[in-house]
């Protein structure tokens, strides 16, 4: 007799061992800049950067007498922070019916689960990885609720005439328009680093910035010119010296799919903050009034940099 099984559902075999998760990127901009650069905490809403600077005028020696001559100033420039939170609720009793019951304890009330560890690990890094974002694209005028929240250094840059353009007659030729290519990428790559100021070229860290797709095509073209790059080591750090320079390039998830570079040194950058790295706190608890588990994180973040003047960008955009 043939078996009747018209009455039950076909069978997916679910992998219920393990939870797998997608890949976050890490904020490395964020990374960058607190190892070269400047963190200001406590800031609440905005804090000024006050940017010491002096001249020396020779003057004919000697004679007897004191001519004053000269100046010290001091400016400002404004870190303004934005106000970013998380907020989720989640309700463990939607898993009962499927096979994510496992992750569950015994009984009808959850005040936690199983797999908490991974959820509240993966958001934290999901938070990191749009902030990566939001330090470079950032700007208050986007409609995207991920961007809107402060301006980020690309945002700040591109605004200001003090920032040297690489993109230009006096360093690539005529203007570079719709993007990276492998037959452009090494050219544009040298014209910005004949764009940094001769007067900071002596420094130690002198850091470029590149998304990870111009970094790729970077690599291709340089492997692909015959030029010496041990590539096998500068792709999965995302960092390499630009051949016969001192400044390193390196490579952000924040500057993806934009064709921009910028150039600096890392003293010249700044990360603001009400607390370090509050972005990565949470609570996750449970809600006793509505039964549910939320997950909560608050946080400001805003960037900033010091002299406009030592800065080069490439926008190809």
């Amino acid at each position: 007799m043939a078996f009747s099984v018209t009455a039950l559902t076909d069978y997916t075999r679910e992998y219920e061992g393990k939870l797998v998760t997608s890949l976050v990127f890490a904020p490395k901009t964020a990374q960058v800049i607190e190892q070269l650069g400047n963190v200001q905490s406590g800031i609440k809403s905005t804090e000024k950067i006050t940017i010491h600077d002096t001249d020396a005028i020779f003057q004919t020696g000697g004679t007897c007498g004191f001519l004053s001559s000269g100046a010290t100033t001091f400016t400002q420039k404004t870190i303004t922070v934005g106000k970013i939170k998380v907020h989720e609720s989640i309700c463990p009793k939607t898993l009962e019916a499927k096979y994510l019951q496992k992750f569950l304890a015994a009984g009808s009330q959850y005040t936690t689960f199983d797999f908490a560890a991974e959820y509240t690990g993966k958001k934290v890094a999901r938070i990191g990885a749009q902030l990566e974002t939001a330090i470079w694209q950032g700007s208050t005028a986007s409609v995207n609720v991920n961007l809107n929240k402060f301006q980020g250094l690309r945002t700040l840059m591109v605004a200001d005439s003090t920032v040297v353009n690489a993109n230009s007659a006096a360093f690539y030729g005529s203007a570079l328009t719709g993007g990276f290519t492998a037959a452009t990428i090494i050219n544009a790559v040298n014209a910005l680093y004949k764009a940094i100021p001769a007067e900071i070229l002596n420094r130690t860290d002198l850091v470029a910035f590149c998304g990870w797709d111009a970094f790729r095509l970077y690599g291709t073209a340089l492997t692909e010119g015959k030029y010496f790059v041990n590539w096998s080591e500068a792709m999965p750090s995302g960092e390499l010296m630009i051949p016969n320079t001192n400044v390193k390039l390196i490579a952000v998830n924040g500057l993806n799919g934009t064709n921009y570079m910028a150039a600096t040194y890392g003293e010249n950058l700044f990360l603001g903050t009400d607390l370090l790295n509050e972005e990565d706190r949470f609570e996750l608890f449970h809600a006793k009034e509505a039964d549910e588990m939320r997950f909560m994180a608050e946080w400001k973040y805003g960037v900033q940099y010091a002299f406009g003047e030592h800065v080069a960008d490439f926008d190809a955009a």
